[in-house]
Formats: structure tokens, C-alpha cells, sequence
């Protein structure tokens, strides 16, 4: 928060009154932390009546946006507003990295694993689907006068923005009456993963436009994704190994050095992220990994008081920034000035994300099931819950006010006006009706009393039911597959167990420490990201 004002104060013409400076700063953090503690309590409140209506990221959303509408009408001072402007910049780099490691962090790895071909699937072919539907179909639009005309570049930048998915609500309703954890892992991982790859396609297309690129390079272009892809998870894999091999063989786990402990486990996350963006990498993916690693390797090389502290730690700042994002994205919300004198690209720009996300998860689910065995296919009704787990938020908001400066006036504002309606409509208006959409889908509360991860392996999960070697079916081939797939997920497993976790963890292959935990410890708070 005070590297906002710091920024802002450094441009202010206002630095011949150092006191006065002093006091708006002072005015602006009491501002930001009054509806911090407003929206923790409101929060709190809304848990424990249950009412779904309005979930805890729409409440935030909507209290910056009545302080920063009350701001604008009170005419507030300059210097005081300037402590509040969203800058993406910071959003990216210091709000977002503590709230992917947590997620990566407080991941069930098992359900999350075993659907991982299946999140790749959506995160990159269906945001890729997504993106460019929405993109076309917009262009198609201003070619037939339904709504305000862009350049085809700049409609696939929009397409490619928009994408950017935000499922806060969902995760925490699932959180609330419990669902099945294959379900969960798919719109978490699909949410988190997407994030990396909408950055990855805005920026694609910004640099299409500004070299005007043909489509004869457009292999080299997704060459460089997948190279990007890769590159990320492999750093935030490689930091994760080095933390777990300096933590077991440091000998930090003793009383006097459990401080020390503590900050360099605190340390290596950001490290993971920000040597993936000094790199031109994706921080999104690096620390994601990193968090998975640390969580299976190096938390168990810590001392007891400081794998405490460093639980409580994460999930601490995790939900502080998410929700401060939430506020400080409805308070920017409220004091930008916006061009509503195109409804019509705003309207039609709803419906055809709707199409695109429609396309993206069926179409993606269809392929995910061709491969799968019957027992493992994703079922209709969770299908369906994925379309509507499309919930745009911060990402998408933060690339929107990007796209001001990246393109012509007027364009850019157009966007980030229309971005910025779908944001609000999607968190306060479909995050209100979630709970009720996914109960008549039957996806939360079928009978899961416990936390969600407790049917993992029940009758509605993904895993495949085991089979006996005299099971006389005819699907000879179906078998072979059953088999291919135990046999493929229980060797990594069996690697993991004997070479993996003995070599990085000071615990032998036997102790089976991590595999069973689930996000229990993000119960109240935002989920997923931004």
C-alpha cells in the first residue's frame, strides 16, 4: 500500500508542503485500513448466517466501491485519492505472488495431480478457445454494427484479457457445503493456471500490434509460450528443490535460529517469482510450483514452531491481499473515468463471453473425455459448473487498465469500460447466485458433511475404481488402459516415495506426510486467484 502512495506523492506537484504530504498519507492508509477491518467483519458476518447471496469477495468489491463513489461526490483531495489508484504493476508483483504461493502452498496434491492433464487442457487449449472466440466475435460484431468497431488485433487483446478468470466465489461456496475435490482441483487449477496464460496471450498480442505481425510467425509465437510454460514451472520447481536441500542440510531447525528459519522460507517464494520475471518467464506459474514443492518437501525440514508459523504466516497475507484487491479494485472502479457511450460493445461483449467460456469448457471437456476411461470422464453437471465458475476479476481488470496505454484513445478506454462492467456484473451479480445455481446442479452439499477432499475417491469422483484381474467385461482395451493409468500415477508415486522425498526431506519414503492435505486451512477466506 505505501508503494502506491509513494509513487503517486513522487509525481505530485505538492512536495513544497511535506506536512501536508504527511497527513494525506496518513488519511489514505486509515481509509484503506478501516474498510480492511469492515470487510473482515462483514465477511465474518456473512459465514455465519450462511447467506450466500453475498459472498465475501462481492462484499469487498462493493465496499470500495461505496467509499470510492462517496470519495468522488465529497470532492476528496487529490493527494488523498492518489493513494488508492489501481496500478497493475503492483498488483502484479506485490499483491498477487503471496496470494498464488498460498494457493500452491494449501494444495491437495493428490487430486490435483491426478486431474493435471485435464487443468493443462482448459488452462491453455481453453483459454486459447476462449480468447479467440471472443475476439472474432466482437470483430464479427463491429463488422455489423452491433457494437463499437476495433482493429482484429486489438479485439484478439481484448479476447485475450477477458479470459483471464477469477473464481473466488465459487471456491469459497465449495469451501462452505463441500463438494467433490476432483471438481474443486479443476476449477482451481484451470483458475490459476489460466492467469499465467492470458498475461502470456495479452502480451503475445501487444507484441503483434506493435510490430505488425503477420501470422507466418505464429508457430514461433506459441513455440514461445510452451518455452515460457515450461521454463516457469521448471524454475519454480528448481528454487522449491534448493530450499528443501538447504533447509535439510542447514541445520536451522534449532530454537535459537528458528527467526532465521522462518525469514529465508519466507524469502525463497518471492524469489521464485521474481526470477521467473527477470527472466521474461511467467511468476504466475514459477511460485505456484515453488509453493507445491515447498509444501511437500522443504515445510517438513522445519522445526515444529516454524512450520506453525509459517502456515499462519501465508494464509495471513494471502487473505489480506486478496482483500485488498477486492476493495482497492471497486474503489478504483468508482473514481476512473470511464466511456459509457458505448452500451452496446459493454452488452453484446457479455454475451459473447459467455459463448466463449461455453466453448472453451465443453469443447475441452469433449476432448478430456475422448481419452479417459468411463469411470473418469467429467460428468455433465460438473461441466456446467465450470462454465459457470468463469467469474472475471483482478487479472482481467488489471490488463484492461493496462490496455489504456498500449492502445489508441478511446480504444483502450473502451475496454477497460466494458472490462470493468463485466467485473462488477460477474462478481456481485453471479457471484450472488452461485450457491444457488451449483445447489441445482447438485455439485455442493450432496451428502459431503466433512470438508471437501473427504470424496475424493467416492462414487462421484474422477479416479477410476479399481479392477479385479477376473473382472470378465468385454472391454479387453479398457483394461489395459485402467492398468496404464495405475501403473503410470503409482510410479511417480513409487519415485517420489523412495528416491524423491528421502533425498529432499529428512523423512524416509514411508511417511506419507503431505499427500492427504487439503485447503481446510483458506476456509473463510478468498480462494484461487485474482
Amino acid at each position: 500500500m505505501g508503494t502506491i502512495g509513494m509513487k503517486n506523492l513522487q509525481i505530485s506537484p505538492s512536495d513544497s508542503h511535506p506536512g501536508k504530504d504527511q497527513q494525506a498519507a496518513g488519511v489514505g492508509i486509515l481509509l484503506q485500513i478501516m474498510m480492511l477491518v469492515l470487510s473482515f467483519i462483514l465477511g465474518h458476518v456473512l459465514r455465519r448466517y450462511k447467506f450466500y447471496y453475498l459472498p465475501e469477495a462481492s462484499a469487498s468489491l462493493l465496499i470500495g466501491l461505496i467509499v470510492g463513489g462517496l470519495a468522488n461526490i465529497s470532492n476528496t483531495e487529490t493527494s488523498i485519492r492518489a493513494w488508492f489508484n489501481f496500478h497493475e504493476e503492483f498488483f502484479i508483483l506485490f499483491l498477487l505472488p503471496p496470494i498464488i504461493f498460498e494457493s500452491g502452498f494449501s494444495l491437495a496434491p493428490k487430486p490435483f495431480f491426478s486431474n493435471f492433464g485435464a487443468i493443462v487442457t482448459f488452462a491453455i487449449l481453453g483459454t486459447f478457445i476462449a480468447s479467440m472466440v471472443t475476439g472474432v466475435l466482437v470483430y464479427l460484431g463491429g463488422l455489423t454494427y452491433l457494437m463499437y468497431r476495433l482493429p482484429f488485433v486489438e479485439c484478439l487483446m481484448f479476447g485475450a484479457l477477458i479470459s483471464a478468470t477469477d473464481p473466488v466465489t465459487v471456491l469459497s461456496i465449495f469451501q462452505e457445503l463441500g463438494t467433490d475435490m476432483n471438481l474443486y482441483a479443476l476449477v482451481f487449477g484451470e483458475s490459476v493456471l489460466n492467469d499465467a496464460m492470458a498475461i502470456s496471450l495479452y502480451r503475445t498480442m501487444t507484441l503483434v500490434k506493435s510490430r505488425a505481425s503477420s501470422g507466418s510467425n505464429f508457430f514461433m509465437l506459441i513455440l514461445r509460450f510452451l518455452e515460457t510454460f515450461v521454463g516457469s514451472m521448471s524454475a519454480g520447481v528448481g528454487v522449491g528443490f534448493t530450499s528443501a536441500l538447504l533447509f535439510k542440510y542447514a541445520g536451522l531447525d534449532i530454537d535459537n535460529l528458528q527467526n532465521l528459519e522462518c525469514c529465508l522460507f519466507v524469502l525463497f517464494p518471492y524469489f521464485s517469482y521474481m526470477l521467473a520475471e527477470g527472466l521474461g518467464l511467467s511468476g504466475i506459474v514459477s511460485i505456484l510450483f515453488t509453493g507445491i514443492v515447498m509444501k511437500h518437501y522443504t515445510y517438513s525440514n522445519l522445526s515444529e514452531n516454524s512450520q506453525r508459523f509459517v502456515s499462519a504466516f501465508f494464509h495471513l497475507i494471502s487473505s489480506l491481499a486478496e482483500t485488498f484487491v477486492f476493495i482497492y479494485m471497486g474503489f478504483d472502479i468508482a473514481m476512473e473515468q470511464h466511456s459509457w457511450s458505448h452500451v452496446g460493445f459493454i452488452f453484446f461483449s457479455i454475451l459473447f463471453i459467455g459463448v466463449a467460456r461455453a466453448a472453451n469448457v465443453f469443447s475441452c471437456a469433449y476432448l478430456v473425455n475422448l481419452v479417459r476411461p468411463s469411470h473418469h470422464k467429467i460428468p455433465m453437471n460438473h461441466q456446467k459448473a465450470l462454465w459457470y465458475s468463469g467469474l472475471r476479476g483482478a487479472m482481467a481488470f488489471a490488463l484492461a487498465l493496462q490496455s489504456i496505454h498500449d492502445l489508441p484513445e478511446g480504444h483502450g478506454q473502451t475496454i477497460f469500460t466494458a472490462t470493468t462492467a463485466i467485473v462488477v456484473l460477474t462478481v456481485l451479480l453471479i457471484g450472488g447466485s452461485t450457491g444457488t445455481m451449483l445447489e441445482a446442479l447438485q455439485v455442493v452439499g450432496d451428502g459431503h458433511d466433512g470438508p471437501i477432499g473427504e470424496s475424493f475417491e467416492g462414487n462421484h469422483g474422477y479416479l477410476v475404481a479399481s479392477c479385479d484381474e477376473d473382472d470378465d467385461t468385454s472391454g479387453n482395451r479398457l483394461k489395459m488402459k485402467l492398468k496404464e493409468f495405475h501403473r503410470s500415477a503409482g510410479s511417480f508415486s513409487a519415485l517420489d516415495r523412495n528416491y524423491l522425498t528421502p533425498f529432499f526431506t529428512s523423512h524416509n519414503g514411508d511417511e506419507d506426510h503431505d499427500d492427504d492435505a487439503t485447503p481446510s486451512s483458506r476456509i473463510g477466506g478468498f480462494h484461487g486467484h485474482l
